[in-house]
């Protein structure tokens, strides 16, 4: 039976297998935003809920207050449904609010594929929104509680890749219809959304519940089985159930309960809270969302030829990036990654697309302009901050305060999400202040900001367990030495060297295989 640095992917399998199914439901966020994004583009989709407009690249256009309710609805029922996630995971396991999170979604498409009705459109967006909160909040939190500290980064990838290559199969889906005259333009692209939440909900049943979660609530017995269907053969199963339940045990010591002001009460989760918070924000703050939301009418009134095949090209390079982000993620970790060659990037390239349209205006050269930044925003986006935004939010929360302090972050990031999208219109609808690229001026200050807020706060957790991260904020240390701390818990220093070595060994073929 090979020691615990010589185990490859291969004696995980089955671990693959739980995560492999929980990331579709990123998957389904993605197909939701890439299609959403495209139908406001759609000649047949505007005819309906728009307006003829001759001066536009497209010929017609949505009012803007009904264009930032279609977008901006999805991001506040997320907002509403992982704000309160953890009061829900109080009574719901994570599989049974993946569950609910299905049923929303097929109720929500219902909705949106029978009217013709725009307060009924409306509804529709804010359930599935309800729906997309859940998908992403307590698929991460079982990712986060369920894989092994060598492999959380690279199931996190995965997850992005998931949620980029939904993004990219939902605009491929736009552009195969997008040229059709009638209703069909828009209501074949959300006839796809039914597929995701079927196969999840039949899946969901052959894989076990998240071990940390019911150790949580007492089932010590049972997280213990969880552990041993998630783990290889032969693995001490019973030594990590012990590790999690001690670490569960001395949290519970701060209080005898777990209320929402349990994340503030105590300094050390008032810290970890205002971390995870602020990791979840920076992708708010990179300034993404208008581009990920709007790119398809973003690029159209830009006068960009073929708006939908740039929207494709924008989402593949997106995922080129995060191929490129797994080699990435062993070797330099999170707080690197986000600063050197995430935000700052990201930030820069907002103010050349801005000062670029400022200077040379609305013209072919501009656009091809325009394609050629954005693609490069969109590699910088997805390989070196979404990832890693969710992931450091995951991992910093307390064992006992994770679906409270999780829920909090995520639903303050579609917050942020919803601002943006609230907001956007309003500055690249040629109706309103007609800004264009020029939105741009906007996110350089805030990429920087973001900048600042990792160098001096933002603690390098890559390679460390739940329970050595817990050690390390009870330890207080600063931001700057988590990187090169050592734990003094149940795993020793030598055995993580041995497994961060073990880990610097996953390749890139085994991010294609877990995502395969």
């Amino acid at each position: 039976m090979p020691s615990p640095a010589e185990e490859t992917w291969k004696d995980h399998w089955k671990c693959f297998v739980a995560c492999g199914i929980i990331v579709l439901s990123p998957f389904q966020y993605g197909v939701d935003f890439g299609l959403i994004g495209g139908l406001q583009a759609m000649p047949g989709f505007l005819k309906i809920y728009g307006h003829p407009a001759p001066e536009t690249a497209i010929g017609w256009n949505l009012d803007t207050v009904r264009q930032q309710l279609i977008s901006s609805l999805m991001t506040l029922g997320a907002f509403i449904s992982s704000g309160t996630a953890g009061i829900v995971a109080t009574y719901l396991s994570r599989r049974q609010c993946l569950w609910a999170a299905c049923l929303l979604c097929c109720i929500s498409n219902v909705i949106m594929m029978v009217t013709e009705d725009i307060g009924a459109l409306y509804a529709g967006r804010f359930l599935i929104g309800l729906a997309n909160g859940y998908f992403m909040t307590f698929s991460q939190l079982y990712i986060q509680e369920s894989s092994p500290a060598r492999y959380r980064g690279l199931f996190l990838t995965a997850f992005q890749f998931f949620t980029s290559f939904g993004t990219l199969i939902g605009t491929i889906i736009d552009w195969a219809t997008a040229k059709r005259p009638d209703k069909s333009a828009y209501l074949i692209p959300l006839g796809m959304i039914y597929i995701i939440p079927v196969i999840m909900t039949i899946s969901l049943f052959f894989i076990p519940e998240s071990p940390r979660w019911l150790i949580l609530r007492g089932d010590y017995d049972k997280g213990v089985k969880a552990l041993r269907w998630l783990r290889p053969v032969g693995a001490d199963v019973d030594a990590e159930g012990a590790e999690i339940k001690a670490a569960i045990d001395r949290e519970k010591e701060l209080g005898s309960g777990v209320t929402v002001m349990d994340m503030f009460r105590h300094p050390i989760d008032r810290r970890r809270t205002g971390l995870a918070v602020g990791a979840v924000l920076l992708q708010a703050a990179s300034g993404s969302m208008f581009i990920i939301a709007y790119k398809a009418y973003f690029l159209a009134m830009s006068k960009v030829s073929d708006p939908f095949a740039m929207s494709n090209v924008l989402s593949a390079m997106g995922i080129l990036a995060i191929f490129f982000n797994s080699l990435i993620v062993v070797r330099w970790g999170r707080r690197r990654v986000v600063i050197t060659t995430g935000l700052a990037v990201c930030g820069v390239l907002q103010l050349i697309i801005a000062v670029v349209y400022q200077t040379m205006g609305s013209t072919t050269t501009t656009g091809t302009v325009l394609v050629a930044l954005t693609c490069v925003y969109m590699m910088s986006y997805n390989g070196m901050i979404s990832t890693y935004a969710w992931l450091a939010g995951g991992e910093i929360p307390s064992q006992r305060l994770r679906s409270y302090t999780f829920g909090l972050a995520a639903a303050v990031g579609f917050f942020g999400a919803w601002l943006t999208t609230f907001t956007a219109p309003v500055f690249i609808n040629p109706q309103s202040l007609n800004w264009g690229p020029r939105y741009g001026f906007i996110w350089f200050p805030s990429c920087i900001v973001g900048v600042l807020w990792v160098l001096f706060f933002l603690p390098e957790t890559k390679g460390r367990t739940l329970e050595e991260i817990d050690e390390m904020f009870e330890a207080k240390l600063s931001a700057r030495k988590f990187r090169g701390h050592i734990c003094v818990g149940h795993v020793t220093h030598a055995e993580k060297v041995d497994s961060d070595r073990a880990s610097e060994k996953v390749s890139l073929s085994t991010l294609i295989l877990c995502c395969g």
